[in-house]
C-alpha cells in the first residue's frame, strides 16, 4: 500500500465530502430550476457533476494507491432556501470548507512525507482557487442585482460559467 492507513481514512472521508458537495449542488440547482432561473440551475447542475468527478478522482486514487475504499454516509443536503443569495452563500461557504479539507489533506501528506499523495492533491489545491473565485463573484453579482435576478441570469450566461447542457451536468456534445 502506497498510502498509510491514516491517509487512507482521510481520503475516504474526502470522498464522502465530495459526494456531499455534489448532492448539495443538485439540491441548489433544483431550487433554482423551481424558481425559473435556468442559467443558475444549469450552472449548479454542472457544479454537481464536477463535485462527483472530484469524488471519483479520490476513489480512483485510493484504489490505485492500494488503499481500502470505504465511502462514508453522506448527510442529506439542504433543500429549502429563503433566497438566491442564501443558496449561493451556502455554496461559497461549502467551497471554503472544502478548501480547508484539502489543505488539511496536504498538511497530512506533508507530515507523513507522502509526496505521491501531495502531488495528487496539488490539482485540488488549484481547483479550489477557481471554485472559490467563481462562487465569491457569483455571490457579489447576486447581491448587486438585488431583486432583479434576470441580471444574475444574464451574468451567468454571458460569462460562460455554465454550459448549455440541459441540466445534465454534461458539456454540450458529450
Amino acid at each position: 500500500m502506497i498510502i498509510s492507513k491514516k491517509m487512507n481514512s482521510a481520503l475516504n472521508e474526502q470522498v464522502g465530502n465530495e459526494f456531499g458537495a455534489s448532492l448539495q449542488y443538485v439540491s441548489i440547482a433544483a431550487y433554482f430550476s423551481g424558481e425559473g432561473l435556468t442559467e443558475l440551475a444549469n450552472h449548479f447542475y454542472q457544479q454537481a457533476s464536477e463535485e462527483r468527478d472530484h469524488a471519483m478522482r479520490f476513489v480512483k486514487y485510493v484504489v490505485d494507491a492500494g488503499g481500502k475504499l470505504e465511502i462514508p454516509a453522506v448527510k442529506a443536503p439542504k433543500g429549502a432556501f429563503k433566497s438566491v443569495a442564501e443558496a449561493v452563500k451556502l455554496s461559497l461557504d461549502w467551497e471554503q470548507t472544502v478548501t480547508r479539507q484539502i489543505n488539511d489533506l496536504v498538511d497530512l501528506s506533508t507530515k507523513e512525507g507522502d509526496h505521491i499523495t501531495a502531488n495528487f492533491l496539488n490539482w485540488f489545491v488549484n481547483e479550489q482557487l477557481e471554485e472559490l473565485t467563481t462562487m465569491d463573484n457569483l455571490l457579489k453579482v447576486v447581491k448587486l442585482a438585488g431583486d432583479n435576478l434576470l441580471y444574475v441570469e444574464e451574468y451567468v450566461a454571458r460569462h460562460g460559467i455554465t454550459k448549455n447542457d440541459g441540466g445534465t451536468g454534461q458539456a454540450a456534445g458529450e
